[in-house]
């Protein structure tokens, strides 16, 4: 049928549904004539000329086009990419602004603009059959009741996870359901995650992406997700409900659900570059609308240029790129009501020109934005161009993957030689790389072990990587892991190997949760999730990277659970202020924040940092030093807490410090589980810390902690439940 069109709006850009029609706009500088390409569910297609061009968008409203209506672009202009212009009406472009894609990419010559052989030809086969086409959504949701969590970093636990690898093998979420943002909503699902403490779920890509025409014929996809088609639409793949829209309040419906147990929802967003590629890459979107505009081009503009590995990168110093992104960052806030992003290859966005710059266009952008900058923004603060690794680098609202913390804790804890002083300063928050800029501890996301490498459990199980299934001949992944396989590669009936293996992962596990900063656990480490030493598992949809709740180990996830409780319940281990070792009082003495504690339970020397006994860490943590106020401007106060980090081979003995420190200690947290029997021990007793092996003691009779009222009513309701710290179980029952 034919379409009705009235002039309509030049903004906003995409196709946004008033209640009684649709008003589409599409921007493109370069274009000389566009049509939007309306189709059925038959793959009838009507084309409509949009006439109406203001500031280069092209726009047009259809008082008869409602919701689910399925659409493209067809874009006309010069075709001369040796000028980047990459203009061809016969590929149907994907709108940048599409709220929902329906369908699959057909992959062959159809989608390419041009001919396989010859880079620089022009082909014209028509691609409408082999695209992926946008939808109009209904924009309307009830949000009612639904309130942010609004978590303080300070109290934040940080849930790594993929939509699909979460939930496609839970026994408890109906079949239907797995794999989907239903399924993460699904109270089996949240249970989990709130038993963990976990209070903000960072979802791996849900912005719709593209299995790749490589991968495809390798029999293999794009499982991670970090090549991305639609930066506003949610990936339909992981909807229960259908591709017509319905994903779009799915996923309202999963934030909705968890927002009710207290928990953020933060995505992974990969801005920097898209699904297209390079020169030889399909014309599927923004190559085919205004290539220019969109991309980073060489000085020959056939060629991208790639600061990402990936083919392309977005062009961030282009108006209308930047464009796009802040408004795909406003809409993900105030349409979906998510609660944050972790930007991949930040540094590519912080590329003014060559170098990476903190002052960068995008970065002021949002500095300003009164709505993004109001979220939790999180950088992973490298890329592979030149002075890509940029840790500690970022601007103060913004906090960063540290990778210094991995690195270091991975090496101290399978013995490595390195100096005492990189192992406390990532323990503390990292103030060596945050506290120049006024950052303060919660700027480190901390991190043992992320979705790219190995899972905790193959960490401690092999010492290469074993990547076959890739079909790179294992050319792909880390080679460098930093990983320890206890003396056997992979799986072993070997019960000692088995258990060292077990107290490694909990060690890993408690460093991580007791670190000043805030910790992020990637999902199923807790579970005892293993790849069986893929440490890429980039295209591995399968059992290979889904959790297997069947298998899970049951004794770590009660020693993560109680951990976590731990830190909730005590501000000692989630300070939102760096150590600065002053003294302060303490029972009539003065006593610095934080004392380093040699065997003998005497304070290190500055001389101590580099002598040899180092593979041993004490740490005394003073509860009346924490030198912050809660919301009503009382003094925030704990208990005071001894730890010790035993990486050697062998048992150390140690002596606890004088009475000034406090009198008597109990056990709290024991790796080994050799001292969980609850009772007391004086100061000055000599205790013998095992190989291998983390130790926390709590003091007896001290303070109760003081209530924190920043803490939101969902946490505190959390606390609740967590009724004690529960003494650290004797997890040397969990063989891994």
């Amino acid at each position: 049928m034919s379409h009705e069109i009235w002039p309509g709006s030049a903004y906003p850009l995409g196709a946004t549904f008033d209640g009684q029609g649709t008003n589409f706009a599409l921007f493109s500088e370069g274009a000389e004539k566009v049509e939007l390409c309306l189709f059925d569910d038959d793959g009838g297609e009507e084309r409509v000329m949009l006439t109406e061009v203001d500031a280069f968008v092209w726009h047009g409203y259809l008082p008869s086009v409602q919701p689910g209506q399925l659409y493209g672009y067809r874009v006309h202009g010069p075709f001369a990419p040796e000028e980047g212009k990459r203009f061809n009406p016969n590929k149907l472009l994907l709108d940048p602004y599409a709220k929902a894609v329906s369908g699959r990419i057909e992959w062959g010559q159809a989608p390419f603009g041009y001919d396989f052989g010859e880079p620089d030809s022009r082909n014209d086969d028509d691609s409408a059959a082999s695209m992926v086409k946008g939808v109009v959504i209904n924009p309307f949701f009830e949000w009612a009741g639904d309130r942010l969590p609004k978590t303080p970093y300070a109290q934040t636990v940080i849930y790594e996870a993929h939509v699909k690898g979460l939930t496609v093998r839970h026994p408890d979420v109906p079949e239907e359901l797995r794999g989907t943002y239903a399924g993460i909503a699904h109270p089996a699902v949240i249970e989990h995650l709130t038993r963990l403490g976990v209070t903000a779920l960072e979802l791996m890509p849900v912005h719709q992406f593209v299995d790749d025409s490589v991968l495809e014929d390798k029999g293999l996809s794009n499982y991670w997700g970090y090549n991305t088609l639609g930066f506003f639409a949610p990936h339909s793949g992981y909807s229960s409900s259908g591709e017509h829209g319905q994903q779009v309040q799915e996923f309202r419906a999963m934030v909705r659900a968890l927002h009710a147990a207290g928990i953020e929802v933060i995505l992974d967003v990969v801005y920097n570059h898209t699904a297209e590629g390079n020169h030889l890459g399909p014309t599927l979107s923004m190559r085919g609308i205004d290539n220019e505009a969109y991309y980073r081009l060489e000085k020959d503009k056939r060629y991208y240029t790639d600061y990402t590995g990936t083919g392309n990168s977005l062009n961030a110093g282009s108006p209308h790129a930047l464009q796009l992104l802040m408004d795909s960052l406003r809409y993900w806030v105030t349409e979906m009501h998510v609660d944050g992003f972790r930007f991949d290859l930040a540094s590519t966005l912080a590329r003014e020109f060559y170098d990476v710059d903190r002052l960068s266009t995008f970065f002021e952008l949002v500095q300003q934005d009164p709505v993004v900058s109001q979220v939790k923004l999180i950088a992973e603060p490298w890329d592979v161009g030149p002075g890509g690794y940029q840790v500690g680098n970022f601007p103060p609202q913004w906090t960063e993957w540290n990778g210094k913390y991995r690195d270091t804790v991975r090496d101290f804890w399978r013995g490595e030689p390195q100096a005492l002083g990189e192992f406390a300063s990532r323990l503390t928050g990292s103030a060596d790389l945050y506290e120049h800029s006024g950052r303060r501890p919660v700027a480190s996301i901390n991190f043992v072990t992320a979705h790219d490498g190995f899972t905790l459990r193959d960490l401690v199980s092999y010492s290469e990587k074993h990547n076959e299934a890739n079909g790179e001949d294992n050319n792909d992944g880390e080679s460098h892991n930093r990983s320890d396989n206890m003396g056997v590669e992979g799986p072993t009936d070997d019960e000692a190997v088995n258990r060292r293996r077990a107290r490694q992962q909990r060690n890993f596990l408690a460093t991580l949760l007791l670190s000043q900063g805030v910790p992020m656990i990637s999902h199923g480490d807790e579970l005892g999730r293993t790849q069986r030493g893929n440490n890429n598992g980039y295209a591995q949809d399968n059992e290979t990277t889904w959790i297997d709740w069947d298998s899970a180990d049951l004794p770590l996830v009660e020693f993560t659970a109680a951990v976590a409780r731990l830190r909730r319940r005590h501000p000692t281990f989630r300070r939102s202020r760096f150590f600065n070792g002053r003294p302060v009082e303490l029972d009539d003495e003065r006593i610095a924040d934080v004392v380093w504690l040699r065997p003998d339970g005497s304070p290190m020397a500055p001389a101590d940092w580099d002598s040899g006994f180092g593979l041993l860490v004490g740490m005394f943590l003073n509860g009346q030093g924490i030198r912050e106020k809660d919301l009503r401007g009382r003094a925030v106060t704990d208990v005071n807490f001894i730890v010790y980090f035993n990486s050697g081979d062998e048992p150390v003995d140690i002596v606890l410090p004088d009475e000034r420190h406090g009198e008597h200690w109990h056990v709290a947290v024991d790796t080994a589980g050799e001292m969980a029997d609850g009772s007391d021990h004086p100061a000055g007793t000599q205790l013998t810390i095992e190989a291998k092996a983390l130790l926390v003691l709590q003091e007896v009779d001290g303070p109760e902690p003081s209530t924190d009222d920043s803490v939101d009513a969902s946490l505190r309701m959390q606390n609740d439940q967590a009724d004690g710290v529960a003494p650290a179980p004797r997890a040397e029952q969990a063989t891994s």
